[in-house]
């Protein structure tokens, strides 16, 4: 697929933006307003920089420095790589994969195929300028779906937007979405319509998968990333309410494999075009995940391979121990990291929202085993989980530190 066509199915006109040979930010709070921009600049022949709104002064002076070197690139008929779409992960760092329409239009045939789709519909709650929340208005722009955004602050106070039972539609939500929902049967009654819930942006831990079992809601489990257009693999909903809980197979356009040192590695027609002002070139790309392929081919994920823990010698998964802490019923949320430490190297600490009644520690730590019981519970006033559900570990971190030097002074 071309740029042009792309743009004419998102309702652009060569004449929005014809002139336009010049980089471009994206960057609109609400969703109508985004998307006018987004078709806009698609029309274009310069970069289009998705950028979040919320981003503090030192990401948007990073993205001011990649604004001025993609000057350069700015030539027409620029077809490839001129969508870049921010990728920080979990270090906290600015980074842009390159995409294009080509990479996106590869992603959304091996997702409705998957699927078994010929149109998608789809309720908007995630942010554009994120890739997941991108990925629902693409597959509904280039199927010739509806594409209907909402507010969660509209979904907390119990307005849904309504959807035909006769149409097929689609939902994604991130783990502590789906956990709020739970509480209120009327939401429940509402995501019983739909015909897939997509959950993602974070670990989901087993509790909520069965309180959605149990309430015959039709999840997918999925993996993806920004790197390849969202989704690689992705379980179907019959299958998750079989009792399934990896993230399912690959998509018909995605090879995944692991490697000897037990990596997620990732081939596929939807694979990002490099890191800008970089390129890449074409074949298999290493994650940062670990993970396993069962032999019935689907992906189960067990931890970020950087996220290791090292204390006392002994290797932590913080994956495990937040598993464990949640499903004491102790935390609303909670999120574990290595703290620097004299004794141990590195200190296993949790942290968790402060405001909350204070959890019963002795209960929640119950079946860890002695290294991975945390050395300190730490609760954090700004909460580092973003819209897609991703905890900001750096900025966990830093919290937790300046929590523990405070009480250390």
């Amino acid at each position: 697929m071309e740029r042009a066509e792309l743009a004419r199915l998102l309702g652009g006109t060569a004449g929005d933006a014809a002139a336009i040979d010049r980089p471009t930010v994206v960057a609109n709070e609400g969703a109508p307003e985004f998307m006018a921009a987004f078709s806009s600049a698609a029309c274009g022949r310069g970069a289009v920089f998705l950028s979040d709104p919320s981003w503090d002064e030192g990401r948007r002076a990073k993205l001011g420095e990649f604004l001025s070197s993609a000057h350069g690139e700015s030539s027409g008929g620029q077809n490839r790589g001129w969508l870049m779409i921010p990728s920080g992960g979990t270090s906290g760092g600015l980074k842009f994969a390159r995409h294009d329409a080509e990479t996106i239009a590869a992603a959304v045939r091996g997702f409705c195929t998957h699927f078994e789709l010929s149109q998608v519909n789809a309720v908007g709650l995630l942010p554009l300028y994120h890739v997941s929340g991108l990925m629902a208005w693409m597959r509904c722009a280039m199927t010739g779906g509806t594409y209907r955004s909402w507010n969660w602050d509209e979904i907390k106070r119990g307005r849904w937007p309504e959807i035909r039972g006769s149409e097929p539609w689609v939902i994604s939500l991130v783990a502590t979405q789906l956990q709020r929902l739970l509480e209120v049967p009327a939401a429940v009654e509402w995501l019983r319509r739909f015909q897939i819930i997509f959950l993602g942006g974070g670990p989901v831990w087993p509790e909520l998968a069965e309180q959605a079992a149990a309430a015959n809601l039709p999840v997918s489990l999925s993996y993806g990333m920004t790197e390849t257009a969202a989704m690689v693999s992705a379980l179907r909903p019959t299958e998750f309410l079989n009792g399934e809980r990896s993230s399912g197979r690959a998509l018909p356009h995605v090879r995944t494999q692991i490697n000897d040192d037990g990596v997620v590695c990732v081939s596929s027609e939807s694979m990002f075009r490099g890191y800008f002002p970089s390129w890449r070139e074409t074949g298999e790309f290493e994650t940062e995940d670990r993970g396993e392929i069962s032999e019935l081919g689907h992906l189960r994920i067990v931890g970020r391979r950087d996220g290791v823990i090292i204390t006392g010698g002994k290797k932590v998964q913080p994956e495990e121990v937040e598993k464990i802490l949640r499903a004491s019923g102790e935390f609303s949320d909670v999120g574990v990291v290595g703290v620097a430490d004299a004794q141990w190297g590195e200190a296993v600490v949790a942290c968790y929202p402060a405001g909350e009644i204070e959890p019963d520690f002795d209960k929640a730590v119950a079946g860890l085993s002695a290294e991975k019981i945390p050395k300190r519970f730490v609760p954090v006033i700004a909460w580092p989980r973003n819209a897609q559900g991703k905890l900001n570990r750096a900025a966990l971190i830093a919290a937790a530190i300046k929590v523990i030097l405070k009480h250390q002074a």
